[in-house]
């Protein structure tokens, strides 16, 4: 037991050794407010497609749950109800839908779009 921590300890030496090495030559520019936040927005750049993915997976794997559950109320009713594959199917469909709810959601408000509140360009007060 006490060779495997042994092994285990050097290599991680290494490799800490090795990140601290490679670390050296590269030049920072700093850690101020606009770089971190250029590396967060950087980031978070391929998040909308990664939950696209996720909504569609978790989608079909609920509908896929809502078809068996209703398999199984129609060979046992009395044992499954039928509200159980019902949920799984609504549940399955809305994930599946989100993305595309997203994408027009967010084509409807659109980028770069202002309204400007309204301006009082003229007023006349007419008196007879």
């Amino acid at each position: 037991m006490t060779i495997f921590k042994k092994t285990y300890s050097k290599a991680g030496a290494m490799m800490v050794a090795g990140m601290v090495a490679g670390q050296a030559g590269t030049a920072h520019a700093g850690n101020n407010f606009s770089n971190i936040a250029a590396n967060i927005t950087t980031s978070i750049s391929d998040l909308p497609g990664l939950l696209s993915a996720l909504s569609y997976l978790f989608g079909i794997l609920m509908g896929v749950l809502g078809v068996m559950k209703i398999k199984d109320h129609v060979e046992n009713p009395t044992q499954t109800p039928l509200k159980d594959g019902a949920i799984r199917l609504a549940a399955g469909g809305a994930l599946f839908a989100l993305p595309i709810m997203f994408e027009a959601m967010f084509e409807t408000v659109g980028t770069g779009t202002t309204v400007d509140a309204a301006q009082l360009k003229k007023v006349n007060f007419v008196t007879t």
